[in-house]
């Protein structure tokens, strides 16, 4: 029988003042109360128990669940954070199956409720996004496809000197390349660039931003590095300035190494660069990948076809082009002329197709520069979404 109309602790006081009293026996309280005889039996034995504490109202839930997750299974779990401090729920449990398969592992959303009530997942906040300009990955549909380049931000290691680690991603998300450099100079670049060419052959492409030593802002883009690239039939692509989200699979990844690679820094630059390749491996060969259907990237990604020619070839056009040398000073001779087109193409040839009568598109191979306008003398660069 349910308690009056009243604050529930205050009847149970009043009862107890009452029963203390000695006046009233058991069915009087009854009759006077409206609540059971056992009712009153148990909050008579809880006030002895505990005092006016015992009266406060306690959580009706079980003291046990039947499909509680097991301290042991939780143990396993905040275990296994503690080692890898930025896999997520889905992450955690991919792993946990197939190392102890024979075990019941809850849900994700619960191994997310595990860590929150231990302390372990900071909150985020959430930001709103414009969307993006493009698609930047839509035409990746394999290894090799499409790479991504770029310095992830500087820091210092323990000895006061900056690190500037190297990236490079196949963007079938595969870390190729995990280097930490003194300096982010075009040399020491190119350097680990070839060396991951011999290691993995060539994509079709590779999307940087737009800083050095990956572009310029001479005709088309082109920088030394750039111009190798194009040699060997390696497309440079450019995100727009200000767009970090069309190279977002490559920032994702740079927030995890950030993460987990550089928090605290190494004491030097040799320190750093035994955590950069500890999670290089963990990242392709232990991490279990959403996209990838929870798969690790190691278990997909296959080296390209394309092998680094031992010699860079020299660029060719078709026969119906007309071919100018660059001189020393970045000009072509034309009409008698010079006209200036870019200094990182001294010594490289460029192929020129006839528009109309005063205006001729060039590129350098398969790489589009602009159109010489003959009225002018000068190499106008292309408009957005022109082609030539």
């Amino acid at each position: 029988m349910p308690w009056k109309e009243t604050c529930p602790v205050d009847q149970k006081t009043k009862l107890i003042a009452d029963f203390l009293k000695d006046e009233l026996s058991i069915t009087q309280l009854h009759e006077i109360y409206g609540v059971s005889r056992k009712t009153i039996y148990k909050w008579i034995a809880r006030y002895k128990h505990d005092g006016p504490a015992g009266l406060e109202d306690r959580s009706r839930a079980p003291l046990n669940h039947s499909n509680a997750t097991s301290k042991e299974i939780v143990s396993q779990i905040i275990d296994f954070r503690l080692k890898h401090a930025s896999w997520g729920p889905k992450k955690i449990i991919v792993r946990l199956k197939e190392a102890f398969p024979h075990l019941d592992w809850p849900a994700p959303s619960t191994v997310g409720s595990i860590l929150e009530r231990e302390g372990l997942v900071k909150g985020r906040k959430r930001k709103r996004h414009t969307p993006p300009y493009t698609e930047p990955f839509s035409e990746c549909e394999g290894p090799n496809d499409v790479w991504s380049i770029d310095f992830k931000g500087q820091f210092k290691t323990g000895d006061g000197r900056y690190c500037y680690p190297l990236t490079l991603t196949d963007n079938f998300r595969y870390l190729l390349l995990c280097q930490g450099m003194l300096h982010p100079r075009l040399s020491e670049t190119k350097y680990w660039l070839e060396r991951a060419f011999k290691e993995y052959g060539l994509p079709q492409a590779i999307r940087s931003d737009n800083g050095t030593p990956f572009a310029s802002v001479g005709l088309g883009g082109l920088s030394p590095l750039s111009v190798w690239l194009i040699k060997l039939w390696v497309r440079p692509e450019r995100i727009e300035p200000g767009h970090p989200e069309q190279n977002g699979r490559h920032e994702r990844m740079h927030r995890t190494l950030k993460a987990e690679a550089t928090r605290p820094p190494g004491s030097n630059l040799k320190g750093q660069q035994k955590m950069l390749d500890h999670f290089k491996t963990e990242y392709n060969t232990e991490r279990p990948n959403e996209a990838l259907g929870q798969k690790t990237p190691a278990s997909i990604y296959l080296s390209s076809g394309r092998r680094l020619p031992r010699k860079v070839p020299e660029v060719e056009y078709e026969s119906f082009m007309t071919v100018r040398h660059v001189k020393q000073n970045g000009c072509i001779k034309w009409n008698g002329e010079e006209v200036y087109v870019s200094g990182v193409l001294a010594g490289e040839p460029v192929g020129l197709k006839q528009l109309s009568e005063y205006e001729w598109a060039m590129r350098f191979s398969f790489h589009e520069l602009g159109v010489l306008d003959e009225q002018i003398g000068k190499v106008r660069k292309l408009k957005v979404d022109q082609k030539v």
